[in-house]
């Protein structure tokens, strides 16, 4: 049977050529990956606005990395685990922060999904979108790493520096908090 050479991807040439220097390739390569970044970007934060932010964050982290790439992966492969990476020390950036401030969910004893509670705004139905924004930073951040791109549980916790069952508790978490926002 004869084997062939694995096909290149659509990128490799754009990639080769902005590993150089050439800014027009990489302007490709943006343009080719920058909805999906966005959104993982913005689904794994919770906010538009972070999302937007971060997605720039990664876009300017792999113009610097992008000489170091190898081509072991698709790039489509390493800008996301350039933006998940992004998006992980971007959160530890910010518990950092919020670890010194007073945390006024001890005062009030309400919840994260409860002090964020709105009414949906089309009758009784509720967007996921906004459902997915009302959950806790972890609990968002698991979800979105394993219901919606797909990672196994013992990739997550390498990712996030949690244990495989940390990773699965976070997900039930998740999901139990995201069905009662949705059956309001």
């Amino acid at each position: 049977m004869l084997t062939q050479a694995p096909i290149p991807s659509d990128d490799s040439a754009d990639v080769a050529l902005a590993s150089s220097g050439d800014r027009k390739a990489f302007e490709r390569l943006y343009r080719a990956h920058v909805n999906r970044v966005y959104t993982l970007c913005t689904r794994m934060c919770g906010s538009r606005i972070h999302g937007e932010e971060l997605t720039q964050d990664v876009f300017v982290r792999a113009w610097e990395k992008l000489p170091q790439f190898r081509g072991d992966a698709q790039f489509s492969t390493w800008i996301h685990k350039v933006a998940v990476n992004i998006v992980l020390t971007h959160r530890k950036n910010e518990a950092r922060a919020r670890m010194r401030m007073v945390d006024d969910e001890s005062e009030s004893g309400e919840t994260p999904l409860q002090r964020a509670s709105v009414t949906p705004g089309h009758g009784d139905r509720m967007d996921i979108s906004a459902a997915l924004e009302k959950l806790p930073a972890g609990a968002r951040q698991i979800f979105v790493l394993h219901d919606v791109e797909g990672y196994k549980h013992e990739e997550i916790a390498e990712m996030c520096g949690i244990t495989a069952g940390g990773s699965k508790a976070q997900l039930h978490r998740a999901r139990m908090l995201l069905r009662e926002a949705l059956t309001r």
